[in-house]
């Protein structure tokens, strides 16, 4: 999908807003307060699902890639991503309370479709050199929410210059496993809504 968003007004995630989630704290206390990404949110509706765009120029954030701030849907949908450019990595964990059960990253390519399940939190990192530019499909009323990654200190993994490194203020963090994306949007978006 095409869609002409130049003359649209993008929300800007600043590193103000992530410091609490990342890897390297040291590095996060002096840094500048750096813009780190652009999300155009509804540039087309329908039928009650929205569709946005992200983009995220390739940056490290000390010893950690640029990734998104990481969220939870407050009315447990799910959402689908599309790699337009770039490369991604999209790390997912599902919770009851404080306790993760399961943690998956899917590594996408541009045309790869990841689908974040209901119930999953989750992040999308830049592990590459280029400007990652990434389309969702989600349901217009839905919510996100930080709290829990920002109590958290980010998601249970941190995907650094030497590879996955455990967050540690999860005690018990299952082991990271991997999936595939998928290579086609599906055709009925309505198990979003």
């Amino acid at each position: 999908m095409e869609i002409d968003f130049s003359d649209k007004k993008p929300d800007i995630r600043y590193l103000d807003d992530m410091r609490m989630v990342l890897s390297d704290k040291e590095w996060a206390k002096t840094a500048p307060n750096l813009e780190l990404y652009n999300m155009y949110r509804s540039l087309e509706t329908k039928d009650g699902v929205r569709y946005d765009i992200t983009v995220i120029p390739p940056a490290m954030l000390g010893d950690e890639f640029v990734k998104t701030k990481g969220h939870e849907h407050l009315n447990n949908r799910g959402e689908i991503y599309i790699v337009l450019e770039g490369q991604a990595i999209y790390l997912m964990q599902r919770r009851t309370e404080d306790h993760v059960d399961d943690a998956y990253a899917v590594k996408a390519k541009k045309g790869d479709v990841v689908i974040i399940p209901p119930l999953y939190g989750h992040t999308t990192i830049n592990p590459s050199n280029e400007t990652l530019k990434m389309g969702n499909w989600i349901a217009s009323e839905c919510k996100n929410y930080f709290a829990f990654f920002e109590k958290m200190q980010g998601a249970c993994y941190y995907y650094t210059k030497n590879g996955w490194v455990k967050n540690e203020a999860y005690k018990d963090a299952p082991a990271l496993r991997y999936e595939e994306p998928s290579k086609s949007l599906p055709e009925d978006l309505n198990f979003l809504k």
